[in-house]
């Protein structure tokens, strides 16, 4: 048996439970339950890679099948204590099909869905012998005629849409294979499908309007089930012990649901609590460099978007009709829904923000790169002005703004703070290699424009305030009567930097004091 009530599913969920660390996610069948059978029955579920789809498909699968007793599997689970346990658990016929499982060395479409329509066919004809020597003109025919129902787990359902031999009628083909299988289909009891992409954008109307999706930004019933809650992380830094709560905060956090509450990246936390320390895990498996390139070579706009949002300013955008067409990412809004669809940006309450350290690493990259032009030059410069600002050379931290601030890039023009905080962060992006650079971060009895910790011990702390049609002496008056430097008290050594812009002499100045321990 290849799809119809295989143990598959029950071997790779036990493998899940085997794993030191595992999140319990079985409440998720409580939610799903209610809807067999209904008007419900048909459930899409979009997140980004890695963020538990195929563990939930294949809990889901081992659950349901009634082609073995999982009662033990499930026992210490959440789930056995819902009062619904018995009425669902192994009573259904589960197609379990993971369309990203391809033939070996597939290279054509047809060869694809052949083989997926004749696993079908093979396990159809081995459970129902009656069906042998009759004629079908399709596979839903063949499982009407059974005289059963089925549950169907459809995992990462547009799997095949990532591949470069897919042509453009393939992937309508292959919707309307789905639409012969499923739409209104009696012997249907569920239909759980779960892929990085919308489906409702693949669908040119009525093939698969029958599925209500949930993605990344409209999901208020699974949104828990995918990710991990700030509760759930609390609880795993406290068993494990050997990585503190803050630092997969900084990294891994930034994800919201409906009610503002945290979510976290499941994949990223898991591993870092394996391997002791935080580092990129998650973006480096998938397509961040493909969004970079919608970002270099597209639109003007998304660029300055995204300096912005690597300056720690939310991007005001009505996403509300998003898509992903064709991975075709021309306008502002299509790439940044897209970038949202694949979880490297965050949108809540109509602002988009880059969601945590792990992926501010990634998009300070692509500041860097050669296509960012006038851009790129001014992070080049940033080595420099991290070591004037070192040396405590005020002049030169100075010249190196006066430089940036004449190459007149239109969205870097100085109408206000948030302008100059842009500029700066560009200035000082290779400071992030060395420290933990926090923008508006809370201190003392206020709020610091910048504060720079250090990663390694004999860096000296930086605290940098900002003022327009100002000086900078009162910039670092500010630093001292709010005392900022409350969050730098166990360093040794610690810069106070204040940087003015005046408009109407078109200068910029700065200060640069030198506080040590004892001072």
């Amino acid at each position: 048996m290849y799809y119809l009530n295989t143990n598959a599913q029950i071997i790779l969920f036990q493998d899940t439970l085997n794993s030191e660390i595992y999140v319990d996610k079985s409440m998720l069948i409580e939610k799903i339950s209610p809807m067999i059978r209904t008007n419900s029955k048909y459930i899409c579920i979009t997140r980004p890679r890695r963020f538990g789809k195929t563990v939930n498909a294949n809990m889901l699968g081992a659950y349901y099948t009634k082609g073995y007793d999982t009662h033990t599997l499930f026992a210490k689970l959440k789930i056995a204590g819902s009062k619904d346990f018995e009425s669902h658990i192994n009573r259904y016929n589960v197609i379990h099909i993971d369309f990203s499982s391809m033939p070996d060395f597939c290279d054509q479409y047809h060869v694809y869905i052949k083989s997926i329509v004749r696993k079908l066919q093979e396990d159809l004809l081995e459970t129902y012998p009656a069906l042998a020597g009759r004629e079908f003109t399709g596979v839903s025919e063949m499982l009407q005629a059974t005289g059963d129902s089925f549950i169907f787990i459809l995992d990462e359902w547009d799997s095949i849409f990532y591949e470069n031999y897919i042509a453009s009628e393939d992937k309508i083909h292959f919707m309307k294979f789905l639409k012969a299988l499923l739409k209104d289909k009696p012997y249907v009891d569920l239909a759980y499908m779960t892929g990085v992409l919308p489906i409702a954008k693949y669908s040119s109307g009525s093939e698969l309007n029958v599925f209500w999706e949930y993605n990344f930004m409209n999901d208020r019933t699974f949104e828990e089930q995918f990710g991990l809650t700030e509760d759930e992380v609390r609880e795993l830094c406290g068993r494990y012990q050997n990585i503190s709560y803050e630092d997969l905060e900084w990294w891994y956090d930034g994800y919201r649901m409906g009610d503002g509450r945290h979510l976290f990246n499941p994949l990223s936390v898991n591993r870092a609590l394996t391997d002791g320390h935080c580092q990129n895990y998650w973006t480096e498996t998938g397509p961040m460099n493909e969004v970079a390139d919608c970002v270099e070579h597209n639109v003007d706009e998304v660029r300055e978007d995204i300096v912005r949002m690597v300056s720690g300013l939310p991007v005001e955008a009505d996403l509300t009709g998003y898509s992903v067409i064709e991975q075709e990412m021309n306008s502002r809004d299509e790439i940044l829904s897209a970038m949202v669809v694949y979880g490297f940006l965050l949108y809540h309450d109509g602002f988009l923000s880059i969601p945590n350290h792990e992926l501010m690493e990634k998009y300070q990259g692509v500041l860097a790169r050669e296509s960012m032009g006038a851009v790129k030059q001014i992070v080049d410069s940033s080595k420099e002005m991290l070591a004037a600002t070192l040396a405590a050379d005020a002049n030169k931290v100075a010249a190196v703004l006066e430089s940036v601030h004449d190459r007149e890039i239109p969205f870097l023009e100085y109408n206000d703070e948030n302008a100059l905080s842009c500029v700066i962060t560009l200035c000082y992006l290779y400071a992030r290699r060395d420290y933990r650079v926090e923008r508006e971060a809370k201190s003392g009895k206020g709020y610091c424009d910048f504060i720079f910790l250090p990663k390694k011990c004999g860096k000296p702390a930086i605290i940098l305030e900002l003022k327009v049609d100002d000086t900078a002496d009162n910039a670092i008056r500010q630093i001292k009567q709010k005392n900022y430097m409350q969050r730098t008290e166990e360093y040794k050594e610690v810069l106070l930097v204040g940087i003015s812009y005046s408009r109407k002499e078109k200068k910029h100045q700065c200060l640069i004091e030198r506080l040590s321990e004892g001072d």
